[in-house]
């Protein structure tokens, strides 16, 4: 009896100092990443391919010169890239045909590819002209959360949409998310006495729409393996755990913000990988901006970059940003 109280004594101790250790862990890589958000780097470049010559960069911080902006990650999808883009590319040349106050321009980030990601990218420049396709290199693959930050930060429009690059949301439903921004906008802005109509930008609300694919849960549910389904329940009460209640699926690729908003939570983020969504919704409830989540068609595509191996990766992200702010480590810019 003796001999097996001191096993578990033993057993007892040896999991208090792994606690500890990564606690410790966490703690010291959470202050290691404090100055993520100022991301002190070279400056962005965009290159005109046909002339070689530098295009300037604009800045979130400056005034907004289109209406809409496309941000979209890469990271080697030279195979499912065209197909999404051209469908991408005709759906604003023609909505910019039919509403000449209609201005967009598209960002690709290319997140370290190493296949003809950026081949294929700068056909597109070259197509459609350096003033409605652009082109940010990262070098090395940093993660989309990152990609997608390097774009929000230097793009030039009163809306900003990030979606992913295999299209599995239809470009056609941004118009869900910004209908439902702008109904939004209009509320808060009627019930400002000392609003001016004249200088109402929708830019100039903080207001943040979610596309969602939680309506298709069930069916995704009777469809899946059943650990991938342990998985997901398991990662969506541990999001609950670190970012709180309000946003059912916060992992869709399909988000769109007004300029203010972009610019208050794209200078704070600090995750650069899969965990990007979470903190955006942390960082919505810290600024107190208005979340709107709205149904999208979703189809699934072949060659997701997801697989179990990201869980772990997800799950110390989330450590990081529980422990990054609720300890303070992770100071928030305003």
């Amino acid at each position: 009896m003796e001999v097996l109280l001191t096993m578990l004594e033993f057993l007892a101790v040896l999991v208090l100092i792994f606690v500890l250790g990564l606690v410790s862990v966490i703690v010291l890589e959470a202050y290691r990443r404090r100055h993520n958000n100022a991301h002190v780097e070279a400056p962005a470049i965009f290159e005109d391919p046909n002339s070689l010559k530098q295009v300037p960069c604009p800045y979130i911080f400056d005034p907004a010169e289109k209406y809409l902006s496309l941000i979209i990650p890469a990271f080697n999808e030279e195979r499912r890239f065209p197909g999404a883009l051209d469908e991408t590319m005709n759906y604003l040349q023609q909505r910019e045909a039919n509403d000449k106050s209609f201005s967009y321009e598209v960002l690709i980030v290319d997140d370290g590819s190493r296949d003809g990601t950026k081949r294929v990218a700068f056909d597109f420049v070259k197509k459609y002209g350096v003033n409605n396709v652009k082109v940010i290199l990262l070098g090395k693959n940093h993660g989309k959360g990152e990609a997608i930050r390097k774009g929000m930060l230097h793009s030039r429009g009163e809306l900003l949409l990030m979606l992913d690059a295999d299209g599995a949301t239809k470009v056609t439903d941004l118009e869900k998310l910004e209908n439902q921004i702008h109904a939004v906008a209009r509320k808060d802005h009627h019930g400002d006495p000392a609003a001016d109509k004249e200088t109402f930008r929708i830019s100039d609300i903080p207001i943040v729409a979610f596309g969602s694919r939680a309506h298709l849960e069930e069916k995704a549910l009777a469809t899946r393996k059943w650990y991938r389904n342990f998985l997901m329940k398991g990662f969506h009460l541990v999001v609950l755990l670190a970012a709180g209640p309000g946003i059912r699926d916060t992992q869709c690729g399909f988000k769109m913000f007004t300029r203010s908003a972009a610019r208050k939570i794209f200078t704070n983020i600090r995750l650069k990988r899969w965990c990007f969504d979470v903190e955006l919704v942390f960082l919505c409830k810290w600024f107190s901006i208005p979340m709107l989540e709205i149904s999208v068609n979703w189809s699934e595509i072949p060659g997701s970059k997801v697989n179990p191996l990201s869980i772990p990766n997800m799950l110390w992200e989330l450590a990081l940003m529980s422990i990054g702010y609720r300890t303070g480590i992770w100071k928030i810019n305003s």
